[in-house]
């Protein structure tokens, strides 16, 4: 009579099967159960109530050959319709509107309750940089906020 060869497989292939069954479920619980970074202090631009939140608390990352940051704004008062265009972008100041209009990252979009952005930024943050918020209204009228980088967000 010959003894059966137990190899690792055979030992452990209870184990292995386990884990197969078990590793799907911690993946669909941290799918169901994001973590965000904390959002930024609420700001008012005109009829606007603006609360910025970033998405990871990553360094910038590179999206169609320049450097963004994905950022959520919710807009708790005044009406979304009312804006033509919205841009973000991280720098020491704000780029100008002649600039942004040319770029196709950095403008906001989505619903009337969150607006979502690739914010224009340089490679790295820095503690001197800003969160600038442009606005122009239907009339022409441009506006601009600022929101200084919070420490968890700076390398």
């Amino acid at each position: 009579m010959s003894r059966k060869k137990v190899t690792v497989v055979k030992k452990y292939k209870y184990v292995i099967n386990a884990l197969v069954l078990i590793l799907p479920m911690i993946y669909l619980y941290q799918s169901l159960n994001p973590v965000f970074p904390p959002v930024l202090e609420t700001k008012t631009l005109g009829e606007y109530s603006i609360t910025p939140m970033p998405y990871t608390e990553t360094a910038p990352y590179q999206h169609d050959g320049v450097y963004v940051k994905d950022f959520l704004l919710m807009f708790e008062k005044g009406d979304v319709a009312n804006i033509r265009q919205a841009y973000l972008n991280i720098a020491a100041q704000p780029l100008p509107l002649k600039k942004l209009e040319h770029e196709e990252m950095g403008i906001l979009h989505g619903t009337p309750h969150g607006q979502h952005v690739h914010a224009l930024s340089s490679e790295s943050l820095r503690a001197s940089d800003k969160i600038w918020l442009t606005l122009q209204q239907w009339d022409g009228s441009v506006e601009t906020i600022s929101w200084d980088i919070p420490e968890n967000l700076l390398p």
